[in-house]
């Protein structure tokens, strides 16, 4: 059995708070136009100090839900994709379930990195074209601001704070989702890690005082698997469909870094017209990446009912997964959220 699955509502938050460029130039050695050169960044959103990942992942969940039309109670199961949990236990997905007060959902949490949101997305599709739920939430949240070094100039002005959630359905005929592709390779897992705090290095004063609770990074790895496995992803999401890359409308990213796009898209032979982009107000927002930059393209009116989009991402683990979506949904007003 394979029912029709469709996109019900979309919805985000930032944090008000915008971190321009200058804020890191006035404590680190760099610039505005050194920043922007390498990656593409203007600004990006922290969150305050007493906010946490569940708190914009159900602000971005209650918009969707009205988008939508719905009522939380009609949500049947919650899937956070997040590298940036409340918690190590319990998921951050319960706790937005009792923050939207969706009680009769199940809840769990998904561990990908940047790809996490379409490895999410991927799962609850498949819950609802088999039967299983009716109506589930996906969402991707990150406070990435409350784990960055900020003495690390190759990490700390790349990563920002956001939260994007897509509720799917059943819709009579509708059937956005074409199809996912999800692949992962653990042996480049610490060249994007994040050291202690789990049960390899438990937090203790010495995995404080050597700074090991911020994220760590090897730029010229990620760089040279993203660019590679993103273009393979790509390829095969497109040849499972038997399409090609000339059918797509719109390339949907993962906001990493311009330099990785722009790699991607000349191997692809994608022209600019057809890149989304959010990287320069939002930086790179990790598992929520995607559906903000779905959100800023509806706002501007260039997702159009019947596009489709190629959505593809790279993240820590390393994994890696790319998604085909015919746009069909409408309920988006039109008015800027963001």
């Amino acid at each position: 059995m394979s029912l029709p699955v469709a996109v019900l509502g979309l919805g985000v938050h930032v944090p008000p708070r915008i971190i321009t460029n200058e804020y890191f130039a006035q404590m680190l050695d760099t610039s505005d136009e050194w920043i922007h050169s390498r990656t593409g960044i203007r600004e990006r959103r922290f969150v305050e100090e007493n906010v946490c990942t569940s708190d914009i992942a159900a602000l971005a969940a209650q918009q969707a839900l009205q988008r939508a039309g719905l009522e939380a109670g009609e949500i049947e199961l919650i899937i956070v994709a997040t590298a940036t949990p409340d918690h190590l236990f319990p998921s951050t997905a319960c706790s937005v379930q009792e923050k939207i007060q969706a009680h009769h959902a199940a809840a769990f949490d998904v561990s990908a990195g940047c790809s996490g949101f379409l490895y999410a997305l991927s799962v609850a599709v498949q819950f609802v074209a088999n039967g299983s739920y009716r109506k589930v939430l996906v969402v991707g949240a990150e406070t990435l601001s409350k784990f960055i070094d900020m003495e690390d100039r190759a990490t700390c002005v790349l990563l920002g704070d956001g939260a994007g959630a897509m509720i799917i359905g059943g819709d009579g005929e509708r059937n956005d989702f074409l199809s996912f592709v999800l692949e992962a390779d653990g042996r480049g897992r610490q060249a994007l890690y994040l050291p202690a705090g789990g049960s390899v290095l438990p937090a203790s004063a010495e995995t404080v005082q050597g700074r090991k609770h911020f994220v760590q990074m090897n730029g010229r790895e990620v760089y040279k698997w993203a660019v590679e496995k993103i273009t393979q992803v790509s390829r095969k999401a497109l040849d499972q469909e038997s399409l090609s890359l000339e059918d797509i409308d719109y390339f949907v990213p993962h906001q990493a870094n311009l330099r990785i796009i722009e790699g991607v898209a000349e191997r692809l032979h994608l022209p600019p017209e057809k890149i989304l982009l959010s990287l320069p107000r939002y930086g790179n927002t990790s598992a929520a990446s995607i559906p903000l930059t779905l959100e800023e393209a509806l706002t501007a009116g260039r997702i159009q009912p019947g596009d489709l989009l190629l959505m593809a991402a790279f993240g820590a683990g390393f994994t890696w997964a790319a998604g085909l979506l015919r746009w069909s949904w409408s309920g988006c007003d039109g008015q800027p959220t963001l």
